[in-house]
């Protein structure tokens, strides 16, 4: 994976970006008709990419193949793929090595017995959505399809390390820390094998010992707890990391962690026990140009706005981001909120009971927690977005997500975000409540005013009061108004206008600001984004507008009053 360091200088890696085949296949015969084995013809394509920005396949909803020639020198191979959308089906030589469903988490499989030399990869990407699908049809973003992020093929040699997670728990002086080592090992070989192995945290071995393991086993591993004294702390100003180097005799995989503290306490959140509030936005990783597919220089020049802008934190709305820019979110020290793509009324009542639905959630959180668990900028993760929290079924699928991530996820907040806070069972299942409402753009049975927000930070203390829940922190996680870039208006409340989204914003974020029980704001949005046509609301151009940049990142003016205010409040 494309990391703004090298995760390996024992192992190589073969990066599979650029130049592969590629055949549509509308009518799905191509497994019948043995594509697998290689494509019979098709087209040249570059991959990472999406389908539907190649002209006259911006609607296509379906299957496409794709074919890779590779070259291996070792016997047994990890491919690795870090977004295929949004079921993939993989293939090496004809023989079929497994399937992974979900577009935004990584996978990967492990071949034995791999010949040298070369060989035929073939993956079929599906993004045909159906009944169990996860999300469901309804969403506010667009259903690409294609193998959207990068691909890599290693070559693993004896007891190799897959994955590395940091444990650590600060002490309460945050100056010394406990810190063990949970790894993921593979034996390559088919015979059983021993190797030293040890971990590097900066300049202090934390541990070295040895492992042995039989013929193509894999075993997790934790190390003896080690304190370490003098600890540099991540923080938003001084954003701290140590290169952490786990290594055998024939492999090693290379990571940065932080150390940080993030809690709840007497309604307040602390990091690093101090008090902050979260000067946020929601951010899709998409472009018009490129999907989902998106280029590491643009994910760069948005940090760059929105770091311009004042923010601390981004909410990668609504599924997990490419590491590389959580890369630089540590790197920055930019908070980060990731979540699942379990988005709002999309999902029936009956889909939230479906068991096939809630274990493809489950997993995705487990995938989720699995490959981002090091990045200190992860603060919070996310359960679900705007599904209907008033019922018990939804309770009990909230408590089966929060469970597991309290469990597995390390020192974060966990949360969702509620669209209907008024009647909402589930935030007892939240370390912070989070708030989704459009007062002033939708009417959510008010008057469409800004008014109505005054009443509505009222109702929402009673009510959680009422429950017993007052007390936590209040996030208010999405507002805003939509505005056609370039449409302005020499009157006031011109919905559409540029002035008349500046305005809410202005108006909401002063308010939340004042609200004492409230701490912290991510606008919607950060810029336009394309959305399905499925969306038949409010939904100018197919688009949703509610950006303070355009889809091309050009400012309108709501950027510049949200930079005004984001600043004034923190002092800058």
């Amino acid at each position: 994976m494309k990391r703004l360091f090298n995760e390996h200088l024992k192992r190589k890696v073969t990066d599979l970006g650029g130049a592969w085949k590629f055949l549509l296949d509308p009518d799905k015969v191509g497994e019948e008709q043995g594509w697998y084995k290689g494509l019979p013809s098709g087209e040249t394509v570059i991959v990472p990419s999406v389908w539907n920005n190649e002209l006259g396949l911006l609607n296509y909803e379906g299957c496409g193949w794709y074919e890779k020639k590779i070259i291996t020198g070792a016997s047994t191979v990890l491919l690795e793929f870090e977004s295929v959308m949004t079921t993939a089906t993989v293939w090496l030589d004809g023989n079929k090595l497994g399937e992974h469903y979900g577009a935004f988490t990584q996978f990967e499989f492990i071949v034995n017995d791999v010949s040298l030399g070369e060989h035929t990869l073939v993956v079929r990407a599906d993004s045909t959505i159906e009944k169990n699908s996860f999300p469901q049809r309804y969403t506010d973003w667009f259903n690409y399809g294609g193998i959207a992020r990068d691909v890599f093929a290693h070559e693993l040699e004896g007891i190799s390390i897959l994955t590395n997670h940091i444990v650590y728990e600060l002490a309460d002086d945050l100056k010394s820390a406990k810190v063990c080592a949970e790894l993921d090992l593979y034996n390559a070989c088919k015979d059983e094998l021993s190797s030293s192995i040890s971990v590097m945290l900066g300049e202090t071995e934390i541990y070295n010992g040895s492992i042995t393991l039989g013929g193509y086993e894999r075993k997790s591993v934790v190390t003896p707890s080690v304190t370490l004294n003098d600890i540099a702390l991540w923080d938003t100003d001084t954003p701290n990391l140590y290169t952490v180097v786990v290594s055998t005799d024939t492999d090693d995989l290379i990571d940065k962690v932080g150390f940080r503290k993030i809690e709840v306490k007497n309604g307040d959140i602390l990091l690093n026990n101090k008090s902050i509030e979260f000067y946020g936005v929601n951010r899709h990783d998409e472009h018009p140009d490129w999907g989902f597919a998106f280029p590491a220089k643009l994910m760069k020049k948005d940090l760059d706005l929105i770091c311009d802008m004042g923010c601390n934190t981004i909410r990668g709305s609504h599924y997990p981001n490419t590491k590389i820019f959580v890369d630089m979110l540590d790197e920055r020290g930019i908070l980060f909120w990731s979540e699942i793509p379990m988005w709002g009324c999309g999902f029936s009542w009956e889909a939230l009971q479906n068991p096939v639905i809630i274990g493809r959630g489950l997993n995705m959180h487990k995938e989720m927690t699995r490959y981002y668990y090091n990045h200190p900028s992860i603060i919070i993760w996310g359960m679900h977005n705007e599904i209907d929290t008033s019922k018990d079924f939804t309770l009990d699928l909230t408590k089966q997500y929060y469970e597991h991530l309290r469990e597995f996820g390390g020192n974060r907040l966990i949360t969702h975000a509620s669209n209907h806070p008024l009647n909402d069972l589930c935030m007892g299942y939240n370390d912070i409540v989070c708030i989704n409402i459009y007062h002033g753009w939708y009417n959510y049975g008010g008057t469409g005013s800004l008014k109505d927000w005054d009443k509505f930070v009222v109702d929402l203390k009673n009510y959680m009061t009422e429950k017993g829940w007052f007390g936590k922190p209040v996030i208010m996680s999405e507002f805003g108004a939509a505005a056609l870039a370039g449409f302005h208006s020499h009157f006031d409340n011109v919905r559409w206008s540029e002035e008349y989204q500046r305005d809410l914003l202005e108006y909401c974020i002063e308010l939340f600001h004042k609200t004492d029980y409230m701490r912290g704001t991510y606008l919607w949005q950060f810029c336009n984004i394309r959305t399905s046509p499925s969306m038949d609301i409010n939904r100018v151009r197919y688009f949703n507008n509610k950006g303070i940049l355009d889809e091309y990142r050009n400012p309108k003016a709501a950027y510049f009053k949200v930079k005004e205010l984001y600043k004034r409040y923190q002092g800058k």
